[in-house]
């Protein structure tokens, strides 16, 4: 169904070892404006390089899958296209837009790049209305450059920061991938961080290599220290947190919508 729309999701791509539990349970993360980077974080094996051109049918194409596929939660996300004049912000306006038409009913999360923490640009998908906004930290402070050497730590807290500001109803979202040489503190600072631009939800999951051109697991998270950082979220004040072995940023995010979702879209304001 997925080839006849022609459409790609980063379940395939970043070789998700949850697809087939997500798919069967009507949840799917789609990626739009193609499959090449223009970044290049060590931990990713999505393609990078020179991007193709956007395809302006994606928006709808996406949609139709959403709506044919009955998807009650639909996760919208995409390679970083630094290359574009408005790093790729209204292919994603686009996109939500286009889902809300065909399957109002259908929770749209998505999952941005950081658009350079250019405010103008994170209001105009703000405008739109998804239901969750989520933005990656990916790692903590100290391993950031190492392993993001083209993004900056303190620029996704703002990015994430400026969501809550434009409209405090949206939800937002990040992730955090262990293994990769944080320690305990680093990673609880880093949550601290998160709270600090009333970050709602975060999740956290071992990093496992995709292939050999990544960057190696430095250590195996035990499930003993995941169940203490849970608690750490949970006395921090997240709303809700996803904290185990192969969590990744939209895994179980169909979970959120059941608890949160229907009672505040009574009084949603867009």
């Amino acid at each position: 169904m997925l080839k006849k729309f022609k459409v790609k999701t980063v379940c395939d791509s970043a070789h998700c070892p949850n697809l087939n539990e997500c798919y069967g349970k009507s949840t799917a993360t789609f990626m739009i404006m193609g499959d090449t980077c223009t970044r290049n974080c060590r931990f990713c094996s999505v393609n990078h390089g020179k991007p193709q051109k956007l395809d302006v049918l994606e928006p709808s194409r996406v949609a139709a899958a959403v709506e044919k596929l009955q998807l009650k939660h639909a996760v919208v996300t995409s390679v970083t296209r630094d290359d574009l004049e408005d790093y790729g912000v209204n292919h994603f306006v686009k996109t939500v837009i286009e889902i809300k038409t065909k399957k109002p009913d259908t929770v749209v999360e998505a999952l941005i790049p950081d658009f350079h923490a250019e405010k103008n640009l994170v209001e105009k998908l703000v405008s739109v209305g998804p239901e969750i906004i989520g933005h990656n930290l990916e790692t903590v402070p100290e391993l950031h450059y190492q392993l993001k050497p083209e993004s900056k730590y303190y620029a996704s807290l703002t990015v994430l920061d400026m969501i809550k500001s434009c409209n405090p109803r949206i939800y937002t979202k990040s992730a955090l991938m262990l293994g990769l040489g944080e320690n305990e503190h680093s990673v609880i600072q880093a949550m601290r961080d998160l709270r600090e631009v009333k970050c709602d939800i975060v999740v956290l999951g071992q990093y496992l290599q995709p292939t050999e051109k990544q960057v190696e697991v430095k250590r195996y998270v035990e499930e003993e220290e995941f169940e203490s950082y849970r608690e750490a979220a949970r006395e921090l004040g997240f709303l809700h947190i996803t904290a185990e072995t192969f969590a990744r940023s939209s895994y179980h995010a169909d979970k959120f919508s059941d608890d949160f979702i229907p009672i505040s879209r009574k009084t949603w304001v867009r």
